[in-house]
């Protein structure tokens, strides 16, 4: 019997396809990262794993870490790509997280890396908490621009201020779970106590209250360094303000999910991670990445920040995260936006 070269054409095809279909690995991937960054993080990494596929979910830090803690008996992610340290402290804690040491780990500075004696998570890079303050707002409302985080209780705030809620985000966590650190958990209560009453409403989203500062919506916004600096060269009018007591910082790291059925390319992701070209992807949104000699400097980032950095408490942060949660939750959660 003969075959035609017509025949032999869509066969090879077909035969193709399904190799290549069968050779390609998808991959679900719970992340915090801005979602305008999410397609550049994984066309970066396709570059030099085209075989795998990306299936990205994606909402603040509070949503995915409740997400994973309720999946916990049954797995929908493969891996975690940028998501609060201290997140991931609690998922660890939970034997929730596969312990891996991706090739280069020793490149990072050690305060990125998880301490088991294989990590369970790495560091990416880190965000830090400063006030966005919007000058020309502030003087239509006859304000001085604050020096402290105390300073933030003046009566001469009420109504101009916005921060995020912890629950939701986690700048907001980093916020509260700083000023426990600095203050003492009694004082540290009583200050929030007096902040709330100036709040105009808490955001679920960390960025968000210096974008509405910087868009002129509100005088004061409580947020991360970077997004002011980033704010600031687009033009917004916005002094970026280190509080004198010191300021909270979180990283963003990642992990793989025990239990996974695609662990080969999970370790393909975490190692590519921590590659020198991912830390250059992720400088492009963070002053402050996992290697040493990467981050370029930042315009308008603020002159002494990351010496304001305080000494922080991830255990601490992370075995407490549920209480001070609650507590917070349950005093200040009447001024949070609606959720979408």
């Amino acid at each position: 019997m003969k075959f035609g070269m017509k025949w032999l054409a869509p066969l090879a095809a077909g035969l193709f396809a399904a190799q290549t279909a069968a050779a390609e690995t998808e991959l679900t991937v719970y992340t915090a990262v801005e979602a305008e960054d999410l397609a550049r993080y994984a066309e970066t990494f396709n570059a030099s794993n085209p075989d795998i596929k990306i299936n990205w979910v994606r909402d603040s830090t509070g949503i995915i870490t409740a997400k994973l803690l309720a999946e916990r008996d049954n797995p929908q992610a493969d891996v975690v790509w940028g998501l609060a340290a201290t997140s991931l402290l609690l998922l660890k804690s939970e034997g929730m997280l596969e312990a891996y040491a991706p090739a280069g780990v020793e490149m990072l500075d050690p305060k990125f890396v998880d301490k088991g004696d294989v990590p369970s998570w790495v560091g990416m890079d880190a965000w830090v908490a400063s006030v966005c303050y919007n000058t020309v707002e502030a003087e239509k409302n006859g304000l001085t621009p604050p020096t402290s985080w105390k300073d933030l209780t003046d009566p001469m705030y009420k109504g101009h201020l916005i921060m995020p809620n912890p629950n939701s985000s986690g700048t907001g966590f980093l916020d509260v779970s700083s000023w426990l650190q600095m203050f003492g958990e009694e004082e540290g209560w009583a200050y929030m106590d007096a902040l709330h009453g100036n709040i105009a409403r808490y955001t679920h989203s960390g960025s968000k209250p210096c974008k509405l500062a910087a868009a002129g919506e509100i005088p004061i916004g409580i947020s991360f360094a970077f997004r002011g600096a980033k704010s600031k060269a687009d033009g917004a009018p916005l002094e970026i303000i280190v509080p004198s007591e010191g300021v909270g910082w979180d990283m963003e790291a990642t992990a793989i999910i025990a239990g996974t059925a695609n662990q080969e390319a999970a370790q393909k992701l975490v190692d590519f991670s921590i590659t020198k070209e991912a830390m250059e992807m992720y400088n492009v949104g963070y002053a402050v990445v996992a290697m040493p000699g990467v981050a370029k400097p930042v315009e308008h980032f603020p002159e002494g920040l990351l010496d304001a950095m305080i000494d922080n408490d991830f255990e601490f942060a992370a075995n407490n995260r549920a209480a001070i949660l609650k507590e917070w939750q349950s005093r200040y959660d009447g001024k949070s936006e609606p959720k979408n």
